[in-house]
């Protein structure tokens, strides 16, 4: 299993980080070249509260802020009080030269603190609109940069993690639903600063350029639910 982990971490940073290297592998075998059918990455509104709720344990999930996705866009489904936001990600949270980028399978739950809701979340849902705008992946690269630079999308906040630690998650068609995990953020390119990637280290990091923030993620031993999930073999 950790060979495994090991060859999806070092192909997901590939992906991230080295895009232009892998451009004409990709040309010839993109398995989703276009957006799909909008229908293709709705839920019902029910289904999508329940799976969002299922990133966190149900004493940070219950008290959250869930979104859903609807024609228009993410709306509030229900208002939370403890300052979590849960939301169910599509394929457009990946990098934009992410070959999955238009995914209508994906389905990410995830759960996010108040820093994060406020500094992670913006991109994603700004993201979204773009999409369902109908704009292009080379056009929302370019918004979201230009939003960066002028500060219409906030600098990451301190302490800013999130929780994805629902069993029916679906990550990509590679790991699908992978390992239960904790995510942290920090900006910049810094996975050596926390010694991530590194034979015998617990932490796996990807850093995406676009978003300019280092993603931590640490693998935890039970499902949102509480059962055992399964765990990585060193």
């Amino acid at each position: 299993m950790r060979n495994t982990v090991t060859i999806f971490v070092f192909v997901f940073l590939a992906l991230l980080v080295l895009p232009g290297s892998i451009q004409p592998a990709r040309a010839l075998a993109d398995p989703y070249p276009a957006m799909a059918p909008l229908d293709e990455y709705l839920m019902s509104k029910d289904a999508e509260i329940a799976l969002a709720r299922s990133a966190a344990p149900a004493s940070v999930a219950d008290d959250a802020t869930v979104m859903v996705l609807e024609r228009q866009g993410y709306t509030t489904a229900v208002q939370g009080k403890n300052g979590f936001l849960c939301y169910v990600e599509r394929s457009w949270a990946h990098d934009t030269d992410h070959p999955e980028f238009w995914n209508p399978k994906m389905r990410a739950p995830n759960c996010f603190n108040a820093a994060a809701a406020a500094t992670i979340a913006p991109i994603y849902l700004m993201k979204t609109r773009l999409v369902l705008a109908g704009k292009s992946k080379a056009e929302i690269a370019q918004a979201i940069t230009a939003a960066l630079d002028s500060g219409e999308l906030p600098a990451l906040a301190p302490g800013a993690m999130c929780y994805m630690m629902s069993k029916e998650q679906y990550l990509n068609d590679g790991v699908h639903s992978w390992h239960s995990h904790l995510m942290f953020y920090a900006p910049g390119d810094v996975a050596k600063n926390w010694g991530a990637n590194l034979p015998g280290s617990p932490m796996i990091a990807a850093n995406d350029p676009q978003s300019r923030v280092t993603t931590f993620m640490v693998v935890v031993h039970d499902w949102s639910d509480g059962t055992p999930a399964p765990p990585m073999e060193h």
